[in-house]
């Protein structure tokens, strides 16, 4: 397997980490994978770069029935091993904190672990916090048109929103994976439409 991450940087993360407001951003958009999930309706989510894990916590208090989660973070110990594809994979404000040379490497497993949909969000600004080094935390610092050829290289892209400090996209395996898809093609991109008013 490609390398996702240095040692040197896995550590540094690892010590970030133990701040406690780092790594939480996915509880301000745990509402909108919630939107996605209730279309997809998946046995299982793949919290990719989970943090403190507080979008599996709050999928819990939002939904009534909420997928199982796993979660995968190479600066967390318990979370470091190399994980399985699962039919929804969720990879929330982490890219931007991929270190640029290995980004293609991380791209490309996240292509490995989506077997159906996911729901990816990408800050393209600074960070608020500095990394020990020095260095913004966002280490890569990107317009949305310099993302989305990597993801649609990888991706059906089903729906694509600008936020004012960014993006979110919502994406489907290529190739499609029926066994996880019960949705007539394009169905998805309909209802999202739809549901979010565009």
């Amino acid at each position: 397997m490609n390398t996702l991450i240095s040692e040197e940087y896995r550590k540094m993360q690892e010590e970030l980490h133990k701040n406690p407001n780092y790594g939480v951003a996915s509880v301000q958009y745990a509402p909108i994978v919630v939107q996605v999930l209730e279309q997809v309706r998946p046995a299982e989510l793949l919290d990719y770069g989970a943090g403190k894990g507080r979008l599996g916590e709050t999928l819990k208090t939002l939904m009534p029935n909420p997928p199982r989660i796993r979660h995968y973070d190479p600066a967390r110990p318990e979370w470091a091993a190399v994980p399985q594809p699962a039919p929804f994979v969720a990879c929330i404000d982490v890219l931007e904190h991929i270190e640029p040379e290995l980004l293609d490497n991380v791209l490309d497993d996240l292509q490995r672990v989506t077997a159906g949909h996911g729901v990816f969000t990408v800050h393209t600004g600074p960070a608020v916090k500095v990394l020990a080094d020095g260095r913004n935390a966002h280490l890569i610092q990107q317009p949305p048109a310099w993302w989305l050829p990597k993801f649609m290289s990888r991706f059906e892209l089903a729906f694509f929103q600008r936020m004012p400090q960014g993006f979110w996209i919502v994406i489907e395996a290529r190739p499609r994976a029926p066994e996880f898809d019960s949705k007539p093609q394009g169905m998805l991109r309909k209802t999202l439409k739809t549901m979010l008013g565009s």
